[in-house]
């Protein structure tokens, strides 16, 4: 005989679980991010972690980050529970930065497909949401646009990429946004 069982029952299930056995199967029991802390949310850039609070929707009482998106100023509500699967993420390491902006140097080896394919490809990469995979859409799309120009949407594409590692690179490295991408032409440029 099985059973199904809403996501959110198999949590709570599996949290009870491991609570009482005293142990975690690979649960997150705590919050992974704090109040004031700066996060990466994919496709939209860096945010602030504002406040962590429950709300009850249909008789169900759960658990939101609370996060201020300072470039789309925007703020975006994320239950706790989900926050990884969505791609939530901490801000690289200044190392992971500085790695990120000198890999843009690195020998392009151009993709041969059409535009749309190449855009889904892109697109994936950024849905990834690695700041590797944006530095490679960054540095793919640049080296594009030098031979042809490039289709609007993948101009679109391009600048958001851009914006995404510029944001992150900034906030990493504690410089500003103009310096990065001072720093990040200067090597796509090598």
């Amino acid at each position: 005989m099985f059973f199904v069982f809403p996501y959110e029952t198999l949590y709570s299930m599996r949290l009870v679980a491991s609570t009482f056995l005293g142990y975690n199967q690979g649960m997150e029991t705590d919050r992974e991010f704090k109040i004031g802390e700066h996060v990466v949310y994919p496709l939209q850039g860096v945010g602030i972690v504002r406040e962590i609070k429950e709300r009850q929707i249909k008789d169900q009482t759960r658990t939101y980050y609370v996060i201020y998106i300072d470039v789309s100023d925007m703020v975006v509500n994320v239950p706790v529970d989900n926050a990884q699967a969505i791609g939530i993420r901490h801000l690289v390491s200044p190392a992971e930065a500085k790695a990120a902006i000198e890999s843009i140097s690195d020998k392009y080896e151009p993709v041969n497909v059409d535009w749309k394919a190449r855009y889904q490809l892109n697109m994936n990469l950024i849905k990834e949401g690695s700041i590797a995979s944006i530095t490679k859409v960054v540095q793919g799309l640049y080296h594009r646009s030098k031979i042809k120009e490039l289709p609007v949407q993948e101009r679109k594409l391009y600048d958001n990429a851009l914006r995404l590692l510029i944001d992150e690179c900034s906030f990493s490295l504690n410089k500003s946004p103009e310096d990065i991408e001072k720093e990040i032409f200067r090597h796509l440029e090598k």
